[in-house]
């Protein structure tokens, strides 16, 4: 299971200044903010000192007209405050959501042009919780974090500012207990942040199961293996409760235990202050500066209490940034430098002296010379692991070459526009991949250009009419999540049909035929000689009595080519292919 770890300063500043870049678009919005932010600050201390005013300038004296004007200007402050407030909260919420769909598309982007060997590396389960978790992560610290925090500490030292100019001594008396609320929320802030990262694996660890299990449920039913599974996503499951509850004892303790402290602070306030009301004339407090260095004391300790929390929100949001922008800056992208865009492309395809690994170091592919020419079908073989899927990669540009050239009609792939580069050759895999969604657009994948009449015409070449219309809403059937409603044959028909639509001038067919029946083989068998009619093919096949009709025949064996020769002048070679056959024959017979 991944550890998320939650860790380093609360304020990374070079983290923030890429996080800041993504607020650029906004800025009128975020000075805005900033303005709305030391507004709130100046306008909730003005509360406490309106009180005070009224109470020892009007009441005190039985003023009654200006004791109503103070009153309205009461009202006019809290109507002035709460717009004000309103107005930080929605445009800090907009301001959160807009640079989160910022930041989500291009890190969406970003992940659309890297390379395959860095998902080989990489968990899915991490990529989805980088764009989804993390990135939603970022909106607690605009509308929760950094501009509440902000605020609350302005609020802080305004509030400060006026008790000592109101009175210095009343002010440390007030701040008392200061201390003892700090040590308080210092040491709730280190065990929440503690237990919000145990919450945190903790919901991962849960994803991650349940992701897993449900996918491969069938695995789970026909081993019987539904109990043991049930006892081990309970144990993670009460893990994840302890984590919770964890937190919910931590806060349970430190909201009574702040709640007392104000309250003594609060009384000591009272009690000095009371005596000093008393003696008004050798003191000078008076019954306002008492009760607005109350209410000084209730918003002092406020935001004090939070900080906690809000220091959390913003680390969060600081460490998820930072796993975001190690994403963004993962150089595992596909270089698109070419500048070639040839429309129409004859197929000739070359590969000259290529070493590939995917490690760097275990070379998985050396010295290949390899030349098919335009409209030949060309068939490589070999054991698990030769090379075949390699090669194929190569072409496609799915990862990068370490020595020696590709080229396709003599233009080197990598002078090629990358989109070119692919828009002609047509690759239908052994694993079939459908989306949940429509027939028409897992054959175009949402191109609006391919029409309906294009998608059919397609289909009638490979056969895969004829089932299409008899499914319910033809090409607007969904095949549900991986093709679930359709048979294993059917799914591959359609992928052919994917191939197809775009006319591509090379065809890769990598184990098209592996996984279906003897009769489903032969529909598609037909399927396939349609689709290589005028087109420079590439054949991967495990199943030799699919190939015999290859105009060569590419025998592989750890990662360099052994045998070259159509499949009769291989059988009489008696070597690595004629052995293969025999295997393949004894297995069959």
């Amino acid at each position: 299971m991944e550890k998320e770890n939650v860790s380093g300063n609360i304020i990374d500043s070079a983290v923030l200044k890429r996080l800041l870049k993504f607020v650029q678009p906004y800025r009128a919005k975020f000075y805005l903010l900033i303005f709305l932010t030391i507004l709130l600050g100046v306008l909730a201390p003005l509360q406490p000192v309106l009180i005070q005013y009224t109470l020892d300038n009007h009441v005190a004296f039985g003023d009654y007209h200006g004791l109503m004007i103070i009153t309205g200007g009461l009202i006019g402050l809290l109507a002035t405050q709460a717009l004000v407030q309103y107005l930080h909260t929605y445009l800090s919420g907009w301001l959160g959501q807009n640079v989160i769909r910022d930041i989500r598309i291009k890190l969406y982007d970003h992940l659309l042009h890297l390379r395959l060997k860095f998902f080989d590396n990489t968990p899915i389960g991490r990529l989805v919780t980088r764009t989804i978790s993390d990135v939603e992560t970022l909106a607690d610290v605009f509308s929760q974090g950094l501009a509440a925090m902000i605020s609350d500490v302005l609020q802080l030292i305004f509030i400060l500012g006026i008790m000592f100019w109101m009175n210095w001594k009343l002010a440390l008396v007030s701040l008392s207990m200061f201390p003892f609320m700090v040590i308080s929320t210092y040491i709730f802030k280190e065990k929440i942040k503690v237990t919000f990262n145990q919450v945190r694996n903790a919901v991962s660890n849960l994803n991650s199961y349940v992701q897993e299990h449900i996918t491969g449920m069938s695995i789970v039913q026909i081993f019987g293996n539904e109990k043991r599974e049930m006892d081990k996503f309970k144990e993670i499951n009460t893990e994840h409760k302890k984590a919770h509850m964890r937190s919910v004892l931590y806060y349970s303790i430190y909201f009574p235990v702040a709640e007392i402290i104000s309250a003594a602070g609060i009384g000591l306030l009272v009690w000095y202050g009371a005596k000093g009301v008393i003696n008004v004339e050798a003191t000078g407090i008076q019954l306002g500066t008492l009760v607005a260095f109350i209410m000084f004391i209730q918003m002092f300790f406020r935001p004090i209490r939070m900080i906690a929390d809000r220091f959390n929100t913003l680390q969060l949001g600081i460490v998820s940034t930072q796993r975001i922008i190690n994403l963004l800056d993962s150089d595992e992208h596909i270089s698109d430098e070419g500048d070639l865009d040839p429309k129409e492309i004859q197929g000739n395809v070359n590969f000259n002296k290529v070493w590939f690994a995917y490690n760097e170091r275990d070379y998985v592919l050396k010295d290949i010379n390899l030349e098919v020419k335009q409209g030949e079908t060309v068939a490589l073989v070999g054991a698990t692991g030769a090379g075949k899927s390699s090669i194929i990669n190569l072409l496609n540009r799915f990862y990068e070459i370490n020595r020696g050239t590709i080229s396709v009609d003599g233009m080197d792939i990598k002078d090629l526009k990358l989109k070119s580069l692919r828009r002609h050759i047509g690759v239908v895999l052994q694993d079939v991949f459908l989306f949940s969604d429509s027939i028409k657009n897992n054959i175009t994948l949402g191109n609006p250009e391919i029409s309906d009449e294009q998608v059919m015409e397609a289909a009638r070449l490979v056969g895969a009419d004829k089932f299409i219309k008899k499914l319910p809403g033809g090409l607007e059937y969904n095949v549900m999540e991986r093709g679930s409603t359709l048979s294993v044959g059917q799914r591959q028909l359609i992928s052919f049909v994917r191939a197809m639509v775009y006319n591509p001038k090379i065809l890769v067919l990598d184990e098209a035929t592996s996984s279906v029946d003897t009769e489903t083989e032969e529909m598609i068998q037909d399927a396939i000689d349609k689709m290589m009619t005028g087109r420079t093919s590439i054949v991967i096949a495990h199943r030799l009595s699919t190939i015999q009709k290859a105009s060569r025949i590419i025998v592989l064996d750890k990662g360099q080519i052994v045998e070259t020769g159509t499949h009769n002048e291989l059988l009489e070679g008696e070597g690595a292919y004629s052995q293969l056959y025999k295997m393949q024959y004894k297995e069959v017979g």
